[in-house]
């Protein structure tokens, strides 16, 4: 069905395997699409704002300009990919809309959705998947056994109880198993694990006598919805009563969640901290939990289905109480994992907060959907201003800021700060129509408050919004009041981290101070083990050494540096150190590459919504590149070689831009 549509919807009832299916096809199909395959997990998003920044950001892009609509579409032009959307159920009409853009702007692009409804797109078809087959209890047990549904259940039930087989004593059990879970994988999986415990017979009669009993919940009309609740709710009561408040709590989490925040934020009113990770091991033992290993260790994690049950069964005053304690749990996880210090563990804090940042979501949504506590969101969403940038989530950080500012019109810290970095993300988008009243009232109300920490950063951010205006000069003598601000109050790493700023955007202008600052600022870093900032002091002195003439320098700089942006997926840092080997290429009179490198960048230029023509410290070097490159070549060769360029895709331009010069 994929090969005769661009947009192909599993539907189906929850527990199906809508998921799976989909995970499956798009394995299978990888090798088909030149750019590939890109699955966008959608369950975990509860706010549709941020649907189109979620999809950005899944597809590794940064957001430069301030709609996100418009770099997806210009990023999936001209590519021949296929996008997974999984989970649209909840955000129907925002992901139909989403959908209907990408493709009527895309041309190549296919998708595959799953959600228990069609989206209703024009074009769209719709594959229904069905529950699993089950057999009739008195066909011969060879024909018992290859339903799809027996097999599932034999595989999962061996799996709980060593040794089990379908065979001629057990087989018409199975098969009127089968059938009462109507062939719904997620009700077999739930049924199966009870063979550690309970013979299939047994298992049998539980069900028959608890599917028999007046449902408590008919919301769902469908038959299997009712199944599959009911099954729910079977297992749901052979839980423990610590069980089943574990599984409601757990519920909360849209993300997955380690031991340490199940303990911090689950624990107490009846179930100890200590025994948390007994109860996890419960849970994961019946299928309620499924454990994943990842890098910084074990997360729990639910499906949708399961994890929707738990909600339900959350009380409202339970659920108030767990919400406080959870924001308090991931306001210390923020404050933990701070960017904007210069310290070893940057690079671990940084995936730290990619990897929770559902949770995040959920967190900053609770405080701004209760009363008293909006300020509290602003504070943790001021706090991850470093993480808004490199992730590329600058609509994202702007959405949950703009959010709190419009709950927040008291003077407060709080507000003021949320003022600055707002204002920082806009400049970063190039909207300085936003970022500069937002400035004004930053500095008015922390002269008001006595904030002297909102003002140096409110004047470090003004800088920065001069040299956006063109105003380079202006930009250093703010840059350097800013600094001064900084260390007046103790704060030695804002002052680094404006040394930074004041390094990389006044390379063209003072290049000789910009390399004083810029191995001042590498040197700290190195010292502090601090790799992200170690990656920016790169390209700062890589950028002065572009402008003091020495070509070489600046490539070996930049291909440090581009590495160590490519490590995190930062598209931005990585584009412009592109942009920068381009150049070095020029000045060696390698041209072809030079062009080939310019092509690599401009696919990237173009999906972050900017350009080097209009970013400061590129201009000049970009059009002396374009067009001394141009001419040595001549027009066919060099559109050729910025054609080959664009099309060599992120994984092989790494490659060619970054390998050391005769590699490539």
């Amino acid at each position: 069905m994929l090969s005769h549509t661009r947009l192909l919807t599993l539907t189906g009832t929850g527990g199906v395997g809508k998921t799976r299916l989909a995970v499956q096809a798009a394995g299978a199909l990888r090798g088909a699409f030149a750019h590939g395959v890109e699955l966008v997990e959608l369950a975990t998003l509860e706010d549709a704002d941020l649907l189109e920044s979620a999809v950005a950001t899944a597809l590794g892009l940064r957001e430069q300009g301030p709609c996100s609509m418009t770099t997806l579409v210009d990023y999936l032009a001209d590519r021949r990919m296929l996008l997974v959307l999984d989970n649209c159920e909840h955000l129907l009409e925002e992901c139909a809309l989403l959908v209907d853009r990408m493709l009527r702007g895309a041309p190549r692009l296919r998708i595959l959705a799953t959600s228990r409804q069609a989206l209703g797109v024009y074009g769209e078809q719709v594959l229904h998947v069905p529950p699993l087959s089950t057999p009739d209890p008195g066909e011969a047990v060879r024909d018992i056994a290859r339903h799809d549904a027996v097999r599932l259940f034999a595989e999962r039930a061996a799996r709980a109880h060593p040794g089990f087989t379908v065979d001629a004593a057990n087989a018409a059990t199975v098969a009127r198993l089968s059938q009462r879970l109507e062939g719904i994988p997620l009700a077999i999986e739930l049924a199966a694990v009870r063979l550690r415990t309970t013979p299939v017979e047994q298992l049998l009669r539980e069900l028959d006598e608890h599917f028999e009993a007046p449902a408590e919940d008919a919301r769902s009309g469908l038959p299997r919805h009712r199944s599959l609740r009911a099954t729910l709710d079977w297992s749901f009561g052979l839980c423990s009563a610590a069980e089943q408040r574990l599984w409601s709590r757990l519920s909360i989490f849209a993300g997955g969640v380690t031991l340490e925040a199940a303990e911090a934020i689950c624990s107490g009113t009846e179930i100890e901290k200590e025994d948390v990770i007994d109860l996890i091991a419960g849970l994961v033992d019946k299928s309620v939990l499924i454990a994943t290993e990842r890098d910084a260790g074990v997360y729990y994690r639910m499906l949708d289905s399961i994890r929707s049950y738990g909600r339900e069964e959350l009380g409202a005053a339970e659920a108030r109480a767990l919400g406080r304690r959870y924001v308090e749990h991931y306001r210390g996880e923020v404050e933990r994992h701070r960017l904007d210090r210069l310290c070893a563990h940057q690079l671990e804090g940084f995936r730290a907060l990619l990897r929770e940042l559902p949770n995040l979501r959920v967190a900053l949504d609770q405080c701004f959907g209760r009363a008293g506590e909006a300020s509290v969101g602003l504070e943790i969403a001021s706090a991850l201003w470093v993480f808004w940038i490199i992730a590329g989530s600058l609509t994202e950080g702007r959405h949950w800021l703009d959010r709190g500012l419009r709950l927040v019109p008291e003077a407060n810290s709080a507000r003021a700060h949320a003022l600055w970095v707002d204002s920082l993300l806009a400049l970063h988008q190039g909207d300085l129509k936003t970022a500069l009243p937002q400035l004004e009232e930053c500095q008015m109300l922390a002269r008001r408050l006595g904030d002297a920490s909102a003002l140096a950063f409110a004047t470090q951010v003004s800088g920065i919004g001069a040299f956006s205006a063109g105003e380079p000069r202006r930009g250093l003598e703010l840059l350097e009041n800013a600094r001064a601000g900084h260390l007046a109050r103790g704060d030695v790493d804002a002052a680094s981290i404006n040394r930074f700023y004041a390094a990389a955007y006044g390379a063209a202008e003072a290049p000789e101070l910009s390399i004083t600052l810029g191995d001042w600022f590498l040197a700290l870093s190195e010292a502090r083990g601090a790799q992200l900032s170690r990656g920016y002091a790169l390209f700062a002195l890589g950028m002065a050494a572009w402008n003091q003439g020495d070509w070489r320098r600046a490539e070996a700089l930049m291909r440090e540096a581009a590495e160590l942006r490519n490590k995190i997926n930062d598209r931005w840092g990585l584009t412009q150190c592109l942009e920068v080997l381009a150049w070095t290429a020029c000045a060696q009179g390698r041209y072809e590459r030079a062009a080939t490198i310019l092509g690599t960048a401009h696919p990237l230029w173009r999906a972050m919504g900017a350009s080097p023509t209009r970013l400061f410290p590129h201009v000049r070097g970009h059009e002396q590149c374009m067009a001394r490159t141009r001419e040595e070549l001549g027009g066919r060769a060099f559109t050729a070689a910025f054609r080959q360029g664009a099309r060599l895709g992120l994984k092989r331009t790494i490659t060619y831009a970054i390998g050391r010069p005769g590699g490539e």
